[in-house]
């Protein structure tokens, strides 16, 4: 797909990885991009940083929780009575505390569930749209775990499961279903998550949290969002895309399960 002209929907878009896309999206000629996020992130700073770059009527904020279902609903609706249209919808809203994991399970799975829900409903050539594409936000952790936060990587794992399970609907749909699972990267939610020492699981200690934290190497959104654009630009229909460590990205094939067969 060629990012030109496209109108965009980014869930998560007023900081981090999700604004860097944002600004990589208007980098590379996309016509308008409708950020959503929660009415305390600073999405009209983002949207007024954005126009001063890029110029007048190439950002909205639009306001809404995407873990409420009617919020991110209208989310949708007002984007399309807005914009017309959408060509791309990237889910990228997550938090990463799992400490707090009833609400982080909401908003990292729950809310790609109902974003990519709305984006089929709304693009998908069986509901009278044009056809377009999707990108969900899952994580390295999505494909190999991780014991310092078990339960995000439990909701990153099942945003690639969901993903893969829709690649087969293409041809009705005409709608790419592809996901980027980057590596540890510098944002806010990062940092914070890295400085605490608060674990949702007694069998955690500050001893495995040191250790597993020493091998991990970071990278900055921008790189993510480049990732994400040449996703977006050069992925089939079920691409999972791996980006990290500031090194070049690439996709990822997963394994049958009968392939994997280990006898005991």
């Amino acid at each position: 797909m060629e990012i030109q002209e496209k109108i965009v929907l980014i869930t998560g878009g007023a900081n981090g990885i999700g604004y860097c896309t944002a600004r990589e999206l208007l980098r590379n000629g996309a016509k308008v991009i409708a950020i959503v996020d929660l009415a305390d992130s600073n999405g009209e700073n983002a949207v007024a940083e954005l126009e001063n770059e890029f110029g007048a009527n190439h950002a909205i904020f639009l306001a809404g929780n995407v873990a409420n279902v009617k919020e991110l609903t209208a989310c949708f609706n007002k984007a399309i009575e807005s914009l017309g249209t959408l060509d791309i919808v990237i889910n990228s809203a997550g938090i990463m505390n799992d400490t707090e994991w009833d609400s982080m399970v909401d908003v990292n799975y729950k809310g790609v569930v109902c974003g990519t829900i709305l984006g089929l409903n709304h693009m998908g050539k069986h509901k009278g749209g044009k056809g377009g594409t999707i990108v969900n936000m899952s994580s390295i952790v999505g494909l190999s775990g991780n014991p310092i936060a078990p339960i995000y990587a439990g909701t990153k794992f099942a945003i690639i499961g969901f993903s893969s399970s829709l690649q087969t609907f293409y041809e009705k749909t005409g709608i790419r279903v592809l996901v980027i699972c980057p590596g540890l990267t510098n944002t806010a939610m990062a940092s914070k998550f890295m400085s605490s020492k608060v674990y949702a699981m007694d069998i955690l200690d500050d001893e495995i949290a040191a250790k597993e934290m020493a091998a991990m190497e970071s990278q900055s959104p921008e790189y993510v969002a480049t990732a994400i654009v040449e996703l977006i630009e050069k992925g089939e229909n079920g691409t999972i895309f791996v980006c990290e460590n500031n090194q070049p990205s690439y996709a990822v094939r997963l394994p049958f399960y009968r392939d994997l067969k280990d006898m005991v």
